[in-house]
């Protein structure tokens, strides 16, 4: 259920599917115009893509089936240090786990969660109470909120995305952040050693890449990029934007 504050009357922001007052009132949970459905297969029950919409298990679900869960969290949280952030934009918030970590380091910082669950923004909601978080229910392969953004992460969503639609994201970012801003992601790979294969994934569903690729694509992006920690199947690439990224 999205929660009574999300009737406020927003105005809305020019060319833009968000609004440009949405810090007034905060925080909130704002739905998306509907979409078309996509087809997306139903998700097999050992996989990942299981935890996105039950926030009531979410956390204990993944702490259980996705080694190093806390671990990976924490280096997200880590590699935004460095970065004066006045304004963060989380993509895939779920529970609003990383989001938190990530505004313990920049404190004062506005922020935006976006994810596709209402339900799961409700957890995030509660979460993130008196962090000046405003949560939008989007696709993160939807257009993204304009910004500019000092930061952008994102943790254990972004492998939902083939790989075109990856790189489109990596673009899209680009546009969204100021130079010298930055994007942390944090997410499942495809590893080179087949060995290291050990977080569930449902087939058709999650559709993780190889760490080269997605740096490769970063980097067309106008991203300098680099791994700040990998583990097995797991894996945290910092990106910094150049003043030729693209927008």
């Amino acid at each position: 259920m999205i929660p009574s504050s999300c009737t406020v009357p927003i105005a809305p922001h020019e060319n833009s599917d968000f609004s440009d007052g949405r810090r007034l009132f905060l925080p909130r949970v704002v739905p998306a115009a509907p979409r078309l459905d996509r087809g997306r297969p139903t998700p097999h029950p050992g996989g990942v893509s299981q935890f996105h919409f039950d926030p009531a298990t979410y956390m204990d679900l993944m702490r259980r089936e996705v080694p190093a869960y806390l671990r990976l969290q924490e280096e997200v949280a880590r590699a935004t240090e460095g970065v004066e952030a006045a304004s963060v934009l989380d993509l895939g918030t779920g529970t609003g786990e990383t989001l938190a970590a990530v505004l313990a380091r920049h404190p004062g910082a506005a922020a935006t969660g976006v994810d596709e669950s209402a339900a799961m923004l409700d957890a995030a909601q509660t979460r993130l109470a008196g962090l000046g978080v405003d949560l939008l229910v989007a696709d993160i392969g939807d257009p993204l909120p304009p910004g500019p953004f000092d930061l952008v992460v994102s943790a254990l969503a972004v492998h939902h995305l083939d790989g075109p639609g990856k790189a489109a994201l990596f673009g899209g970012i680009a546009g969204v952040l100021r130079p010298g801003g930055r994007f942390v992601l944090g997410d499942v790979v495809n590893p080179e050693d087949r060995r290291d294969v050990v977080t569930p994934l449902s087939e058709d569903y999650d559709r993780p890449s190889t760490t080269a690729d997605q740096l490769v694509w970063l980097a067309e992006s106008g991203f300098d990029v680099a791994v700040t920690w990998a583990e097995r199947d797991l894996v945290v690439l910092r990106a910094d934007r150049t003043s030729t990224a693209t927008r």
